[in-house]
C-alpha cells in the first residue's frame, strides 16, 4: 500500500511557552490534517512561525511584546516558508520518501511536473528525493544521490489520486488552525489564517472544506 501525506518539519520547542505545544522530536515530520490535537496544531503553528522569524524589509517594526514579536515575521513577510513537503511510504517494502532540506510545502506543485509536465521533479537535498514519469507509472527515488537507494513505484492514476487527497488534508488542517487560533490567539486569528494559507500554498477562502482520511 502506498501512503502519501503532507508533512511539516518540527522546529525545536525548547523554552517555548506562548501557547501549548506537543512533545514532538525536533526536525522530525508531523503529518498535517484535520485530526491533529490542539497541542499538535500549536506545534505546527510554532514551527511555521519560527521558520519565518525574520524582519521584513518594508513594514511595521517588530513589537516589544513576546507574542507579537514571535509572530511578526509570519504576519508581515510577503514570502512565507513552511518546511516540509509530501512524504510517501510504501508499507509493503518499508521505503519512505521524505522531503529533503530546504523544501517547502508550497513547492508540492512540483509534483504536477511528474504527472503532466517535464516528467521529473526533485524535493530538496540531504537526502535528495526525486520522482520521474516512466510510461504510465511514477518512479520515486528516496535519495537520488545513492545509486542503490530504495525506490517506490506506483501508477500515475494512483499518484494523482493521492495528491488530490493530500490537498484535502492540508485544507482540513488550515480549517483546524482557524478554530485553534480563536481560542489561543484571538487577537491575531484573522491575520494568522491568511498567513498560514499563504505559507501552505492554499487559498485563504477555499470553495470547499477539505476532508481528512483514515
Amino acid at each position: 500500500m502506498i501512503v502519501l501525506r503532507p508533512v511539516l518539519e518540527v522546529c525545536p520547542a525548547d523554552g517555548f511557552d506562548l501557547w501549548p505545544v506537543a512533545a514532538l522530536a525536533p526536525y522530525d515530520f508531523v503529518p498535517l490534517n484535520g485530526d491533529l490535537s490542539p497541542a499538535g496544531v500549536g506545534t505546527a503553528v510554532m514551527s511555521i512561525a519560527k521558520a519565518n522569524d525574520f524582519e521584513p524589509e518594508d513594514g511595521p517594526r517588530r513589537p516589544s511584546d513576546p507574542l507579537g514579536a514571535f509572530l511578526h515575521g509570519l504576519l508581515n513577510l510577503d514570502d512565507l516558508f513552511a518546511p516540509g513537503g509530501l512524504r510517501v511510504t510504501d508499507t509493503a517494502t518499508g521505503a519512505v520518501l521524505s522531503p529533503g532540506c530546504c523544501n517547502g510545502l508550497d513547492e508540492r506543485t512540483d509534483w504536477s511536473e511528474v504527472l503532466d509536465g517535464a516528467g521529473w521533479a526533485s524535493f530538496g537535498h540531504d537526502p535528495s528525493p526525486a520522482a520521474e514519469r516512466i510510461g504510465d507509472r511514477a518512479r520515486l527515488t528516496v535519495d537520488a544521490d545513492r545509486e542503490d537507494g530504495p525506490v517506490i513505484e506506483l501508477p500515475l492514476t494512483d499518484l494523482r489520486r493521492l495528491l488530490t487527497a493530500a490537498e484535502h488534508d492540508l485544507t482540513a488542517f488550515l480549517h483546524l488552525t482557524a478554530t485553534w487560533a480563536t481560542t489561543h490567539l484571538p487577537a491575531h486569528a484573522s491575520r494568522l489564517h491568511g498567513a498560514l494559507a499563504r505559507a501552505l500554498g492554499l487559498p485563504e477562502h477555499p470553495g470547499t472544506r477539505g476532508a481528512t482520511r483514515t
